[in-house]
């Protein structure tokens, strides 16, 4: 199958569908969504609590509600999508290689190409745990689909390693359906995951939270039997006689999430090491003309309400590409992060209009103010009664705060505490 489309979006979850109809608001009719799964929704699709749309509906929805609502907009407007359609190359003159059962080998030729792949979550092979390889240890996401789409209860004593949203969510879920979860070790000395979800997760249902803790082996050999956790230092490594052996039937790992970005790096996009995403400009165009970026594959979002306002900003971007206002590709503003900022993105900005920054710290801070300086002059700034990495931070900078003040190289986002001396990190 051979086909050419203005617009070919790949992934059908809240960020391509959001991008989809960013494109069509624009005035943009040739779009193409390309979904690998069954079903449009993405990940929202098995997340059944609910806590969405506040910010982008004003009302409290579940993960499927918040999906159904895009989803019956994209099929009113008739958008097109090919599902069970896995993408296997994306190039650089944006052709999208596919293949799904129907049409076989699909290639489709874009003018642009919107990346909303998502990301995936870090496994047990990424964490190198010592033990043998028994049944019962699963990512939290794993856990999640099957008790809430395939109706499958993964144990009945568990322990969680991590503190990312996910995992405090199943703490919960697990103790409604009759699990009891011992406790979530965190190696961190904060949570992960939004500090609400902490208090309505394992605090309301007395869940202990230990921080500085991680598991060092697994124990089992055909059914996970326990796990040993220690105490760790400041070097993240385990303290020699802290160790506990924790009885379990049940290891959830909820220790990060990847951006999917093996199509991204095939196109040739740069990718950003402290994101693990493409580096964008303010219309999340990477650095491949026509390739533009958002949502988890961008970077990982905290709301999935900031995941929908993203992909409205690459539709426009896409709609300006297409119709010519593409700026000169050198003529950008480097954006990086500074003191007690972690990342920030957009990491390069035009200047032709107003910037919405999304950033996360790299440690909790109390009582100061983020700026986004060129080391003499503040052009924007924020203050914060409290910074924490669970979650996510935005700064606007509006478009004539850069006027008139000649050639700038690059911007920093920094945090400065209440005293210039003093950075304000809290332990």
């Amino acid at each position: 199958m051979n086909r050419k489309t203005e617009v070919a979006i790949i992934g059908g979850g809240p960020a391509g569908l959001a991008a989809a109809l960013s494109c069509y608001k624009h005035g943009i009719r040739d779009i193409l969504i390309l979904e690998r799964d069954e079903y449009l929704g993405g990940i929202l699709q098995q997340c059944i609590h609910n806590g969405f749309g506040l910010h982008w509906f004003g009302q409290e929805l579940t993960g499927p509600e918040y999906a159904q609502r895009f989803i019956d907009e994209v099929n009113k407007v008739g958008i097109p999508y090919l599902l069970n359609t896995m993408v296997l190359e994306i190039t650089k003159d944006k052709t999208v290689y596919a293949v799904n059962p129907r049409h076989g080998l699909i290639e489709i030729e874009a003018k642009a190409v919107i990346l909303a792949m998502g990301c995936r979550e870090r496994t047990r092979g990424a964490l190198k745990i010592p033990g043998g390889r028994p049944a019962g240890v699963y990512t939290a996401g794993m856990a999640q689909r099957l008790i809430n789409i395939e109706g499958y209860m993964p144990g009945r004593e568990v322990v969680i390693l991590g503190s990312g949203d996910i995992g405090l969510i199943m703490a919960r879920r697990l103790t409604w359906e009759g699990a009891r979860v011992k406790m979530v070790c965190e190696i961190m000395p904060y949570s992960t995951g939004l500090i609400r979800n902490v208090r309505q997760c394992l605090d309301d249902y007395g869940i202990p939270l230990k921080f500085r803790h991680t598991v060092i082996r697994i124990h089992g050999r055909e059914r996970l039997e326990g796990v040993t956790i220690a105490r760790v230092d400041d070097r993240r490594q385990p303290i020699e006689g802290t160790e506990e052996y924790v009885s379990c039937d049940t290891l959830l790992l909820s220790v990060g999430l990847i951006p999917e970005n093996e199509l991204s790096e095939g196109a040739g996009v740069m990718l950003d090491p402290l994101t693990g995403g493409p580096i964008v400009d303010e219309f999340r165009q990477t650095s491949v003309p026509g390739i533009f970026s958002c949502g988890n594959v961008l970077h990982v979002h905290d709301l999935v309400d900031y995941v929908s306002e993203e992909a409205e900003i690459a539709g426009e971007g896409v709609y300006r590409y297409i119709n010519g206002r593409n700026p000169s590709a050198d003529d950008y503003l480097l954006v990086m992060p500074g003191n007690g900022i972690r990342y920030v993105v957009p990491q390069r900005i035009y200047g032709d209009s107003d910037v919405e920054f999304f950033f996360r710290p790299n440690a909790i801070y109390d009582k100061g103010v983020v700026e986004l300086t060129d080391g003499d002059r503040v052009f924007a700034s924020k203050k914060l009664l409290r910074m924490v990495p669970g979650q996510m931070e935005r700064l606007r900078l509006k478009r004539e705060a850069l006027a008139g003040e000649g050639k700038i190289k690059s911007l920093q986002l920094r945090w400065r505490g209440p005293d210039k001396e003093d950075d304000g990190a809290c332990s």
